[in-house]
């Protein structure tokens, strides 16, 4: 039989075995309760003041520079200019992609959108003075139609882009870069067209 004091032995090893136990156990709870308590912080710093990217900060940093952009008028007679800022780019097709991007987006001074909703310029390239904008099936699938309207989206696109950068003299229009006959059937699209000054209104520069 273990004495007394053995048994007190035991005892007091136990307890403060159990002790030890206790402590860990409750370190560990603060630990992970002052680990939770920071994430929640810094997301929720993060949430109220997002980080800026890489990205982000080089798109603060592109200039603006204005431009004509031309949309039909109420009447759909005529080309009507409006003042827009766009991202200024170095590359004189990424310049008329932003054009053409700034004509999608549509007029800002309530004259008529040119180009149908939802259409997406999937591709520009420029070569010989000849630029081929290249739309996606939007272009076709979702265009009013009718002569005036062709014309109008024709000679947006190509005035827009003739305009403003004066090494693009011509404009073919393709769709999914590909060469089309026509857009709704009123006006052959299978050659390029140069600005038509008898469509601009009188106030257009």
């Amino acid at each position: 039989m273990s004495s007394k004091r053995q048994r007190k032995t035991k005892a007091s090893v136990a307890k403060k075995k159990k002790k030890n136990v206790k402590l860990f156990f409750l370190s560990l709870i603060v630990i992970i309760s002052a680990a939770f308590l920071v994430f929640f912080f810094v997301s929720l710093f993060d949430y109220i003041y997002p980080p800026i990217t890489g990205e982000e900060t080089a798109a603060q940093k592109r200039e603006k520079q204005e431009r004509l952009l031309y949309f039909s008028d109420g009447n759909e007679r005529f080309l009507v200019s409006e003042i827009r800022y766009v991202t200024k780019r170095k590359k004189i097709e990424d310049q008329a992609f932003e054009i053409v991007k700034a004509l999608l987006d549509g007029s800002k001074q309530g004259n008529v959108n040119t180009l149908p909703d939802a259409t997406s310029c999937t591709n520009v390239t420029v070569i010989d003075g000849t630029a081929s904008v290249s739309f996606d099936n939007n272009l076709i699938e979702r265009h009013p139609g009718g002569t005036t309207s062709e014309i109008a989206t024709l000679y947006s696109v190509t005035t827009s882009l003739c305009k403003n950068i004066p090494q693009i003299k011509r404009v073919k229009i393709l769709v999914n870069g590909k060469e089309i006959e026509t857009i709704k059937g009123h006006v052959d699209t299978r050659n390029p067209f140069t600005i038509n000054n008898d469509l601009l209104a009188q106030r257009s520069p």
